[in-house]
């Protein structure tokens, strides 16, 4: 088999060297590229290839087109909304992904920016650099508030979980019954907007999820609240976050994920909004979750390779 993979999956050298080892040892090629999100390199890296391999880099529907050999997408990612999935499957092309790896690094993620906010970190910090006191900027506690999140999957579980520690009540948005108790509520969407000092998105991006905070539901929160997208960036409506924030609708946000991936340009509604944090998608980005990931996605490709498949999709 040939096995390509199309971008880094940011592991050491050393790491990649073994894994590529153990794949010559069973007989198979392994081929690594730089990532190139250019249609035309796509096609050329991918047309002769058994199997492709690659993290959150969007994956051109014509590679699907023109490589006739492809049996198999192994994603070192949790979410394939980057992956012509359709086109995929029309052709028997199985994918699986790597669910799991980054769920603690998320969590810990939207914890941190909840924080950052509440005690204005980076206000306070400016204040400093610039030799005045945090007069003025004297923030809040994470907890004792009512902290909603919107997808209860694993992610979402866990940060829950943690908001539970720092002694918040948790309540929750699921398409699904929530069985575990880590939510101590569950509620319809406009009830955890209107409740909620922190809503904390966590669901996947659907026709359904597309847009689903805008206008109207940024009106239902709190003045007070905080909103935190470390989900897709196209669950939110951007503009009118941006609007919110502008005109004291609610407190602040914080946001990992936009409606394209960084950079992103200068004129982005969010770049400019007030009381607002915002970082080129680095929720998943950990030493650790990174190495955990690479596991994954190697396993998934060694199953695959014996008959099996794990983390299908």
């Amino acid at each position: 088999m040939k096995i390509v993979l199309l971008e880094s999956l940011g592991v050491s050298d050393s790491v990649m060297e073994g894994y590529a080892a153990k794949l010559e040892e069973m007989g198979h090629s392994f081929v690594a590229y730089p990532k190139d999100t250019d249609p035309k390199v796509q096609v050329g890296r991918s047309k002769d290839a058994d199997v492709l391999m690659l993290a959150n880099m969007p994956l051109d529907a014509s590679v699907i087109e023109e490589a006739s050999s492809l049996k198999f997408i192994d994603v070192a990612f949790t979410g394939v909304d980057h992956i012509p999935v359709k086109e995929a499957k029309a052709k028997s092309i199985a994918i699986s992904n790597a669910s799991g790896y980054a769920t603690q690094a998320v969590a810990e993620l939207c914890i941190s920016f909840m924080i950052q906010l509440l005690r204005n970190v980076g206000k306070t910090e400016e204040r400093c650099r610039e030799g005045g006191t945090k007069d003025g900027l004297i923030g809040n506690l994470l907890c004792g508030k009512t902290v909603g999140i919107v997808g209860a999957g694993a992610i979402g579980k866990k940060t829950a979980a943690l908001c539970k520690a720092f002694g918040c009540r948790v309540i929750g948005f699921n398409r699904s019954k929530i069985t575990d108790p880590v939510i101590d509520e569950q509620v319809s969407l406009e009830e955890l907007l209107k409740q909620s000092d922190i809503v904390s998105l966590h669901c996947p991006l659907t026709e359904d999820t597309k847009g689903m905070i805008g206008e109207e539901q940024l009106k239902m929160m709190k003045k007070s609240a905080l909103l935190i997208n470390t989900a897709r960036g196209a669950v939110v409506d951007s503009k009118a976050l941006a609007k919110a924030l502008e005109e004291g609708q609610i407190a602040g946000a914080a946001s990992d994920v936009f409606e394209m991936e960084p950079p992103l340009p200068t004129d982005h509604p969010l770049l400019k909004s007030p009381n607002t944090i915002v970082t080129p998608h680095i929720a998943f980005a950990s030493k650790e979750s990174m190495e955990q990931r690479a596991e994954i996605v190697f396993d998934n490709l060694y199953s695959w390779l014996a008959g099996e498949q794990k983390n299908a999709i």
